[in-house]
């Protein structure tokens, strides 16, 4: 998905009490708004005046409009003058895309020496959008409100924040993931009811089994996968001994075989997202490294072990961080560094962390991997780059979905790793590491996230408000004990529903 073929759709909302000349005036300074927000810079995607809404059936004609359109991934009401809000109930109960309301302006300041009633009666929002406030609240319709001048580069970067959020929407909501094999054996936190992700979340999850891959794999050409891995040693620091004439190149091979049949089985199956566990690799040589990894580099979602949770939840992380600074990885709270004075988390996997994490040029290499009884995998090995991150995961808690967020901040390794022969990052996480585990571990989170520099809290937020899931946020402010309330406090609020 790229987010410059989505649009966000402006709605004013008025009436016809101010007359005809009034509604051009107001229907002009929309579009100057709209052209404002574009010409900014600071917005993934397009903005576009859709109406000037004045009665029930414009605004039920329209919100159904947005219903029906596949390029519009969510609406920005603005009330510029007062709009009696039962006009709005009928349109906002059909509405199913989720809306901003940007309580704002025209003018940013007071004309102080001409103001006069004319004026006063034309720019009502700061008590229109109350009206539109209270008939939302009313309905307990999610939404996010911004505050402030359209031209203010904060409102622009909330705004902007929404409209990743609404594009990871589209994107779950018509996601599908191939779960290649099962769960991990005994495993419980990657469990999960896929049949309420698919109510709740619109995600689509299905099982395949890996005798779908391995057929695909060895339908691939040598000269096919001698031509990928001609591409790896353009765009890797390959070991010696899986260059040409190395006594390892049949590994590589091997390795750019899998990614081109795992990468002609997911785009068959319109697969944006999909999982594998070691345990159920029958047929296959080498446990997927490099593969997986530079498919993830490609936008798609990943979940060790079954863990189509997390698989889906990075593939919608990809498509919210979609032209930012930074990368998204599927990732693992792996060990601790346990210095009382700069304790650190080491999180890695066995092979699968995504490159777009790589601070220099990856090695491509291959060493033992001691578990899942398979040949010496090839892999991507290199450092995460210092900066603040979040780790995300998803959890079923039996009754709903949990979304939980914890701020990190990623920092170089204080030692060389010359022996750690995977992808790998270090970071701190907020407030402390004691504080943070152990809240994690209070809200049941899993040992498997994923990890963005691209993406931010208020990103993730936004998004569980439109998916009405509950979030969970740990970050340089946070207590146990305040989160322990927290989780109470949500639990009576989710039974309650």
């Amino acid at each position: 998905m790229e987010l410059k073929n989505l649009e966000v759709w402006f709605i004013t909302g008025s009436q016809h009490l101010y007359g005809e000349a009034a509604l051009q005036k107001i229907a002009a300074n929309s579009r100057c708004v709209v052209e404002g927000l574009n010409a900014s810079g600071r917005l993934p995607m397009r903005v576009v005046f859709k109406a000037l809404v004045t009665t029930p059936q414009s605004i039920l004609d329209v919100c159904r409009e947005a219903n029906a359109s596949s390029r519009c991934a969510g609406l920005a009401f603005w009330m510029h003058t007062f709009s009696p809000a039962k006009m709005w109930i009928a349109g906002l109960t059909a509405l199913q895309k989720p809306f901003v309301h940007l309580h704002t302006q025209f003018n940013r300041d007071l004309p102080w020496s001409t103001i006069d009633m004319d004026f006063m009666n034309l720019n009502q929002a700061a008590h229109g959008d109350r009206e539109f406030g209270f008939i939302c609240t009313r309905m307990r319709k999610p939404r996010k409100v911004i505050v402030g001048h359209w031209q203010d580069p904060e409102v622009l970067d909330r705004l902007a924040a929404w409209q990743r959020s609404a594009a990871g929407l589209q994107e779950i909501r018509s996601l599908k993931v191939a779960r290649i094999g099962d769960n991990m054996r005994q495993v419980a936190v990657t469990e999960g009811d896929k049949v309420e992700a698919q109510m709740r979340l619109g995600v689509e999850v299905n099982g395949y089994g890996i005798g779908d891959v391995v057929r695909r794999i060895a339908e691939v050409s040598d000269a096919d996968a001698e031509s990928l891995a001609a591409e790896y040693g353009s765009l890797y620091a390959l070991a010696p001994e899986l260059r040409p004439g190395g006594n390892k190149l049949s590994a590589l091979l091997c390795a750019a075989r899998t990614e081109l049949g795992l990468r002609h089985f997911l785009e068959e199956g319109g697969f944006k997202a999909f999982t594998d566990t070691f345990e159920d690799l029958h047929g296959l040589e080498q446990l997927p490294g490099v593969a997986v990894q530079r498919l993830m580099a490609d936008g798609y979602g990943f979940g060790a072990e079954g863990d189509w949770k997390t698989a889906a939840l990075g593939r919608v992380m990809k498509v919210m961080g979609e032209g930012l600074p930074g990368g998204t990885s599927f990732m693992e709270d792996y060990t601790y560094h346990l210095d009382a004075a700069a304790p650190l988390v080491l999180g890695a996997h066995m092979l699968e962390i995504c490159p777009s994490l790589a601070a220099e040029k990856p090695s491509c290499e291959i060493h033992p991997l001691g578990i899942g009884g398979k040949a010496d995998p090839v892999r991507l090995a290199f450092t995460a780059p210092a900066g603040p991150a979040v780790n995300v995961a998803v959890i079923d808690m039996g009754d709903r979905f949990r979304i939980l967020v914890n701020e990190v901040d990623v920092v170089s390794p204080p030692q060389s790793l010359p022996k750690l022969p995977v992808a790998r990052a270090f970071w701190r996480p907020r407030p402390d590491l004691k504080t943070a585990a152990a809240c994690w571990i209070y809200a049941g989170g899993p040992h498997h996230t994923v990890l963005s520099q691209a993406v931010a809290t208020e990103q993730i937020e936004d998004l569980a408000e439109m998916l009405g899931v509950e979030c969970v946020k740990i970050d340089g402010r946070s207590a146990t004990s305040e989160t322990k309330n927290q989780l109470r406090w949500n639990e009576a609020y989710f039974m309650a529903r």
